[in-house]
């Protein structure tokens, strides 16, 4: 079968081998064939070569961590030929730590967990792939062409359960949410914050394109501009691009008992001049909360599913820009200017 691979840590190594071998049988009970994988940020470095690592004994890793197929086979009965499902990426770790032990493996606190695509597990980016039925999150039919959203959207429905668990410490009234970076985490989180019945603005570079609309297509307003020149203060930020001005711009601009989630990563290397005695008195003295966040567990996949069940089917499918076929694979890995999904098609 076909399958996109990389040589970890090997720069430019993408190739589509033609003879994969099928999944072994210990990699899950539910035999699954591949619709289509999304392409993000992490695929690109990981073909950059900095970072990822093969399954124990290969030399070689199937990347594709966003997934969406059918079921072809599931011998415990737990889902049915036919199902649309994806397969959840991160794995507990084999110790496990306190964390991984009841079903919180974004919480792993020794890293020791793999991930399908990226750490020590093939990825979703061949013909057929296998899982355990408790990794395999089943999705509604009306999400076949747009159910491959689903991974990143469970990385913002992590964003909102922790950033509403924090706000909850106190009488918490949020009305205005921030999010920082139009890029498709940008736009989920933007997507579920209205879903909450919040005023939602979002911040971008991008002057023309996709993104304004897409915003506007929320009922959310858009905006070009610095951070600091924003007239109002958030309730809650999502900050999504990792640029370090912005990440520190919106710890300031965070209104009083706001709340700011990390969800991008910095590249670092970077250093800027910053007043760190004002950004921490302004943090102390108005009670503002600043967290990271990555990934999430199957309480965030399931709680995505139904957030894209609910979504406008055709603003979902404006996400996706591009939907390249498997055998032009190496045109999906390649960004354009425009693009804010791609999609690798394997089957229809």
């Amino acid at each position: 079968m076909r399958a996109v691979t990389v040589k970890p840590g090997q720069a430019n190594s993408l190739s589509l081998v033609e003879d994969q071998p099928e999944p072994a049988s210990e990699e899950g009970a539910v035999l699954v064939e591949a619709l289509a994988v999304g392409i993000c940020g992490t695929d690109h470095e990981i073909i950059a070569g900095d970072y990822g690592e093969a399954p124990p004994g290969a030399d070689r890793l199937v990347i594709g961590h966003e997934s969406l197929g059918r079921v072809l086979d599931d011998p415990t009965g737990t889902l049915q030929p036919g199902d649309l499902v994806a397969g959840i990426v991160r794995h507990p770790d084999p110790v496990p730590c306190p964390n991984c032990a009841v079903g919180e493996w974004d919480m792993c606190r020794n890293g020791r967990y793999t991930e399908h695509g990226i750490k020590a597990l093939p990825g979703f980016a061949r013909d057929r792939w296998r899982i355990e039925p408790e990794f395999a999150v089943k999705l509604d039919p009306a999400l076949a062409q747009v159910g491959v959203l689903l991974e990143p959207t469970s990385v913002v429905a992590k964003a909102w359960d922790h950033i509403e668990r924090i706000g909850h410490r106190a009488e918490w009234q949020p009305q205005t949410v921030l999010v920082t970076g139009a890029g498709p985490i940008g736009l989920l989180a933007a997507l579920l914050g209205a879903q909450r019945g919040l005023t939602v603005h979002v911040l971008d570079r991008a002057t023309d394109g996709p993104k304004p609309e897409l915003v506007a297509g929320l009922g959310a307003t858009y905006h070009a501009v610095p951070v600091n020149d924003l007239p109002f203060e958030p309730d809650v930020v999502i900050e999504c691009t990792g640029a370090p001005t912005v990440v520190l711009d919106v710890m300031c601009k965070a209104a009083p008992n706001g709340i700011v989630c990390l969800a991008g990563v910095s590249s670092g290397g970077r250093s800027i001049d910053f007043d760190a005695g004002a950004l921490n008195r302004a943090l102390v003295l108005e009670n503002n909360v600043v967290f990271g966040s990555v990934n999430a567990n199957r309480r965030h996949w399931n709680m995505a599913a139904q957030a894209l069940t609910r979504a406008d089917q055709v603003w979902l499918s404006s996400l996706i820009t591009r939907r390249v076929p498997v055998n032009r694979y190496a045109d999906a890995y390649t960004a354009g200017p425009d693009d804010i999904k791609v999609v690798l098609e394997f089957a229809s």
